[in-house]
């Protein structure tokens, strides 16, 4: 299986501009003007888009964990304040990984943005229908998730797209929730038309790669982002396409739930679209900006939630999101497997009596976090050693598009019809048949029995604060009141701060750009 590798030198992708001094000061790096003129240029400018969800503010470790931290189910235990702070909802404006995350996303639409204006002008006799369709695709699919991602942690933010081509040209103003929604659907829609379901089934320089956006990655984010806006209508068209639709039989749960956070068996059958991180090159931590040829391609998860003595140990999972995986036994009478996959706990009926390779430190009272740390992956590293890891980052499974269309069919009164959805991921977890134990249920219990379900299934996925957003909990007394109880760092939310602060760096360089209510 070849994955996609997103190392790519030569072009300068701009963020803050690409001009004479920069280029006599660089003389190994091509203009723009002097790209965009071969197949093999605009499937490279491509993959520099992917590059971009490699560094810190992406996928490579501050917005999992900013994001994380704001959900009920992880806290922070850092001495670095910006992580605690984050999930007590009271983060500075000046905090660095805030800015971070704003950069690394513009940073891959402003790639994204000259992959569409440049190799729309591609003709025929450089590269093929085909594979301008497929690259440009592509394109709007990273920039669609982009701003998905900033819509989901800014919620109104500039929507820019065309190049920006030097930092004094940066005034874009900020858009409306609307505009920005609007072009969220209108990117994925773009880009579920262009993409294949499978690089395996195509013809050029990308055929068999692993990785690379698809219709199913498209289709299945605009169904999520639709649902985000409760617009259960149209969240359902694209669902059911996966149930008798053309992505009818593409994807399927894996057997082991543990594999979607291993370095191993990646991209599989469970997988709309993950991030490839890769170690074993390069010699310099990919934290930041233009890639170089020693640049590695970690991501630095694994370290930063990994438990003190083998990571940083900046995160803790919750007792609460522990306790509600102990609500309900296995029918063998075992606990939900999905509780050692995702937490590090003492259970030496589990035959979990070490955590890291090492004895336990409090074993009565400590938990840590294993999702995403090399913890027990058999890779070789019981310790975390070093900020890096080879873990992919699952962005979109089939397990979410399962209880997403769940979720739909009970907000569209068609409750009894959902339970077969949410009892395919309880099957895997080796559940008793919910039809069975909780038969009957109306649309208020059965949203209460989603909310559980996604609790448990995507614990530490950077999925609950999104979850808790859209469901409008933090603005229903008896919700917020019950968030309180699973974690104390919602003692001090208040509205608007659910989301992270427009960075004060941005305000000060953009004046039309407007704070927003965490501000």
């Amino acid at each position: 299986m070849k994955k996609i590798i997103y190392l790519f030198i030569g072009f300068c992708f701009i963020t803050s501009g690409c001009d004479k001094k920069l280029d006599l000061a660089n003389p190994n790096l091509l203009t723009t003007a002097d790209y965009w003129k071969t197949r093999e240029q605009a499937y490279a400018g491509c993959t520099s888009i992917y590059n971009a969800l490699t560094v810190d503010g992406s996928y490579m470790r501050s917005f999992p964990g900013l994001t994380d931290s704001r959900g009920d189910d992880f806290t922070g235990d850092s001495p670095w304040l910006d992580l605690v702070l984050t999930g007590q909802f009271i983060i500075p404006t000046t905090s660095a990984p805030v800015f971070w995350i704003w950069r690394e996303f513009y940073l891959v639409i402003n790639r994204a943005n000259q992959v569409i204006e440049n190799v729309s002008k591609y003709d025929e006799s450089v590269l093929s229908a085909e594979e301008k369709k497929r690259i440009l695709g592509q394109a709007y699919f990273l920039r669609g998730l982009a701003y998905y991602n900033l819509a989901t942690t800014f919620k109104v933010v500039p929507v820019i797209l065309t190049p920006v081509t030097n930092t004094a040209d940066y005034s874009a103003p900020t858009a409306t929730e609307d505009v920005l929604w609007n072009q969220i659907y209108a990117d994925l829609a773009e880009a579920e038309a262009d993409l294949p379901i499978s690089y395996d089934i195509v013809t050029g320089l990308d055929k068999g790669e692993k990785g690379r956006a698809t219709k199913g990655a498209a289709a299945g984010l605009l169904g999520k982002s639709y649902l985000f806006k409760k617009d259960y209508v149209k969240a359902g068209a694209q669902f059911e396409k996966f149930f008798s639709g053309s992505l009818k039989d593409v994807y399927s749960l894996v057997p082991d739930y543990r594999d979607n956070f291993k370095d191993v068996n990646e991209n599989n059958s469970e997988s709309l679209f993950e991030v490839q991180f890769t170690e074993g090159t390069g010699t310099d931590i990919n934290w930041c900006c233009d890639p170089a040829g020693s640049w590695k391609q970690v991501q630095a998860i694994s370290v930063t939630y990994g438990m003190e003595g083998a990571g940083f140990s900046d995160y803790l999972p919750t007792r609460w999101i522990y306790n509600e995986y102990k609500k309900e036994k296995t029918i063998d009478g075992k606990s939900d497997p999905r509780l050692l996959a995702t937490i590090a706990s003492y259970e030496p009926a589990d035959n979990s009596t070490k955590a890291y390779g090492r004895a336990w430190f409090n074993p009565l009272t400590s938990i840590y976090p294993r999702k995403y740390t090399n913890d027990g992956v058999g890779n070789g590293k019981p310790f975390e050693g070093a900020a890096e890891s080879g873990i992919n980052y699952r962005v979109l499974r089939y397990a979410d598009i399962l209880l997403m269309y769940a979720e739909v069919l009970n907000e569209t009164n068609k409750t009894a019809d959902a339970y077969s959805y949410i009892q395919k991921v309880r099957t895997r977890a080796n559940l008793a048949d919910l039809a069975t134990v909780k038969p009957g249920m109306n649309q208020a219990q059965m949203r209460d029995q989603i909310a559980h379900e996604r609790a448990l299934e995507f614990a530490i996925e950077g999925q609950r604060i999104n979850d808790i957003i859209r469901w409008g909990w933090l603005y229903d007394a008896t919700k917020l009141a019950e968030l309180k109880t699973h974690d104390v760092d919602f003692n001090t939310w208040t509205p608007g701060n659910e989301y992270l602060p427009v960075p004060q760096q941005e305000l000060d360089v953009n004046k039309n750009l407007l704070p927003n209510s965490a501000n």
